[in-house]
């Protein structure tokens, strides 16, 4: 590799090129397919999510840390997982008459959830996802694995990006979880179609009474906020007094909740701990 390549290689990684803003770089990694490019699908609403629920409960906690150690070490239900993963790959992401926007939502959440444990599984033992996600070129966790559902391979990048953001459920953002502190817990239940509505709810407000999350310094008029709600603000609002509008609903107590209305607090945002979800991880 010339001077040249490795000198934009470079700049490209920094974000150093004028005109080009907070740029980060594709993976050059070979990708790693989950699942299998089905010759014959089903509908999406009727993927039976049960399997996936199992698994949750027996390796999540209340609090969302997984027991990736003891799931590594079984390889029965680490062959479940596949198990499941391949029957996601089963549905057809064409629409039908069944298919609503909670059963897609629930699929999705499911599918970006189980993807990432499956990821986290095949580097075990790891002590963060950042491990994995290159600037420069390599494997990149979050590109290079991909699940297969209707014929097309979806990484997990795809799948939150291209697909959840899109349905307009700002409440996503407290559901799907990157294997990290910093993340929403990981609910210890699969998603379902006829209660995703109360489990994201549930999610949110769970995430809003975690101090690693959201804290009010009353007297200072001030949020601290997880930097999720930096990074995807444009998810709860056009500008600073929507988003705190939109997320008022969920706060941990009616002082927020007035002050979040009224917009009379200013915004700080919480450093992210990307360390392991692990339940040794404290």
């Amino acid at each position: 590799m010339n001077r040249f390549v490795v000198t934009v290689a470079l700049m490209l990684a920094a974000g150093s090129i004028p005109g080009i803003v907070s740029i980060q770089t594709a993976s050059a990694g070979t990708p790693v397919y989950v699942g299998q490019a089905k010759a014959r699908l089903v509908p999406m609403h009727t993927i039976d999510h049960s399997a996936w629920n199992n698994l949750l409960g027996n390796y999540v906690d209340s609090d969302g840390r997984v027991d990736y150690k003891g799931w590594h070490g079984s390889g029965e239900d680490q062959a479940l997982l596949d198990d499941y993963l391949q029957t996601l790959s089963t549905a057809s992401i064409a629409a039908d008459n069944e298919t609503t926007q909670s059963h897609r939502l629930a699929f999705w959440i499911n599918a970006y959830n189980a993807l990432t444990i499956k990821g986290i599984l095949r580097e075990y033992p790891t002590t963060s996802i950042r491990n994995h996600t290159p600037r420069l070129w390599g494997y990149h966790i979050w590109h290079d694995l991909k699940l297969h559902v209707g014929h097309k391979p979806f990484s997990l990048d795809e799948i939150e990006h291209q697909v959840l953001r899109k349905m307009g459920e700002p409440r996503i953002h407290f559901a799907i979880v990157c294997a990290s502190i910093g993340c929403p817990r990981l609910l210890n239940e699969a998603y379902v179609p006829e209660r995703v509505d109360e489990q994201l709810t549930a999610n949110a407000k769970d995430f809003f009474s975690r101090r690693q999350n959201f804290r009010h310094d009353v007297a200072g008029k001030r949020f601290y906020l997880s930097a999720i709600l930096k990074w995807f603000a444009e998810d709860f609002g056009d500008d600073p007094s929507q988003v705190l509008k939109r997320v008022a609903v969920w706060l941990p107590d009616e002082t927020a909740r007035r002050a979040a209305m009224d917009n009379a607090v200013s915004l700080s945002y919480l450093d992210y701990n990307w360390q392991l979800n692990a339940q040794t991880a404290r």
